[in-house]
């Protein structure tokens, strides 16, 4: 096996590191953060940090990186209290890469790709169009990570609507049959398949 210590991390070459690091950690959740500023313009980003907090009530948070430079997704959640959470399905895959771009507060990521907004039910933030999971949420509170500059955001979820072939007689979201992509790093994406689901495991004696 190739090892890499502290030392030998710290000099590495900054590109070949944040490759290295960002794909180390494995297979990344990945979504699409869409929101609307109080004067109605759009934003949708893509985030590989989606990660579930609790279930009663439902938390969902994800990781910012420093808010030293504009974050349009962070500040229209600030601004308005609301966002959706979409995930990024085979067919949308090179739209939704390209929402890392760092655009201007001015210019919606809908506006420069296929992407489309989809509102539903009177909530305030817009959903992606077509994405086979959609979640409603709502900013609860935020944590500074001080170590980096980073933040963990942590929404609850108000509304979920679920592609009906993903959804199973259990509650069980099968990703695999709506085709949800997963990031292997920085820009990497994988289609995975369900091999096998196991039964909740309890002590053997």
């Amino acid at each position: 096996m190739i090892y890499f210590d502290t030392d030998k991390i710290n000099d590495l070459n900054h590109l070949y590191k944040i490759n290295l690091i960002n794909s180390c950690a494995g297979y990344k959740s990945a979504n699409l953060i869409a929101t609307k500023a109080a004067d109605n313009q759009a934003n949708v980003a893509i985030f590989s940090s989606v990660t579930h907090i609790g279930s009663a009530p439902p938390l969902l948070g994800f990781f910012l990186r420093p808010t030293t430079v504009l974050r349009n997704t962070y500040e229209n959640i600030l601004e308005t209290g609301y966002f959706t959470i979409n995930h990024i399905h085979q067919k949308i895959l090179k739209d939704a890469h390209h929402t890392s771009a760092k655009y201007d507060k001015n210019i919606s990521e809908f506006d420069v790709t296929d992407l489309e907004t989809d509102y539903k039910d009177n909530f305030y933030a817009p959903f992606v169009k077509n994405c086979p999971v959609q979640l409603a949420m709502k900013y609860v509170e935020e944590y500074d990570i001080k170590v980096n500059n980073t933040k963990l955001v942590i929404g609850e979820i108000q509304g979920l609507y679920i592609k009906e072939n993903a959804l199973e007689k259990d509650g069980f979201i099968n990703l695999s049959n709506a085709a949800i992509a997963t990031i292997n790093g920085l820009d990497g994406y994988a289609i995975p398949n369900l091999k096998q689901r196991f039964e909740y495991q309890r002590p053997k004696i």
